[in-house]
């Protein structure tokens, strides 16, 4: 499977699947892929929503929900998470629940291309590594903009390779030795995480997706790198 492929409904179908089968293990493997680092990362993104104060927030891709939980603890704000995989969703739920923030965050079953919303709904629209695994990249970002009100903010987390060329080559040697190599021994899905390997070096990041974001309507993309550059923080508005 190709990333970004556009082969009507096949690659969501695929990604649902993908996700459902490595849906128990995906908080633990993230954690030892990345040393823990996305926690971190993922903590940017709530400061960075803290001074925007948002009422209302939608994370796409929420995934197990981590960042939609860390939404929900932004006071007065009412936080929706959709993803395309319910096994993931339920295990964000089992979190929402222990966290007792349900009363803040809800999870739904979504499709990021094709959002249920109305239009300029959301004050915010996070997205945590979840864009590179949309179908046709343009149609769901043109969806995030068009759920947004005027001046809302878009926070997207999302892989990316590093441009120093010394650091791309350890980055290269790393991610091809040590993610199989943990894949292996945890997943019961390899080919998984292959295709999330290869997914991340094909994104097009940096000033790449800066420039489409702004292709389909976001102004005043600001972007952040993390540890390296192999990941990335971007900001727009709407």
């Amino acid at each position: 499977m190709k990333p970004n492929q556009k082969s009507g409904s096949s690659k969501k179908n695929q990604i649902e699947k993908m996700f459902d089968s490595i849906s128990i293990e995906y908080d633990l493997i993230n954690s030892i892929m990345t040393f823990d680092s996305h926690k971190r990362w993922k903590k940017s993104i709530l400061e960075i929503a803290k001074k925007i104060q948002p009422k209302n927030a939608l994370d796409i891709a929420t995934g197990t929900a981590d960042i939609a939980l860390n939404l929900g603890r932004i006071s007065n704000c009412q936080v929706v998470g959709v993803d395309i995989s319910e096994k993931m969703l339920n295990v964000g739920r089992e979190k929402i629940s222990k966290m007792r923030l349900s009363n803040s965050v809800r999870l739904e079953t979504g499709d990021a291309e094709n959002l249920k919303f109305n239009d300029n709904y959301f004050d915010l629209v996070t997205i945590g590594f979840g864009v590179r695994n949309f179908q046709d990249l343009e149609k769901g970002l043109r969806e995030s903009f068009r759920v947004l009100n005027k001046e809302g903010t878009l926070i997207i987390l999302e892989t990316s390779v590093p441009e120093n060329r010394i650091i791309k080559l350890f980055y290269s040697i790393f991610t091809r030795t040590y993610i199989p190599i943990m894949a292996w021994i945890f997943s019961k899905d390899k080919s998984a995480y292959n295709y999330l390997l290869n997914s991340a070096e094909l994104f097009p990041s940096g000033t790449k997706f800066s420039n489409i974001l702004k292709s389909v309507g976001f102004a005043d993309v600001l972007i952040k790198p993390k540890l390296f550059g192999s990941s990335t923080i971007y900001v727009a508005t709407k």
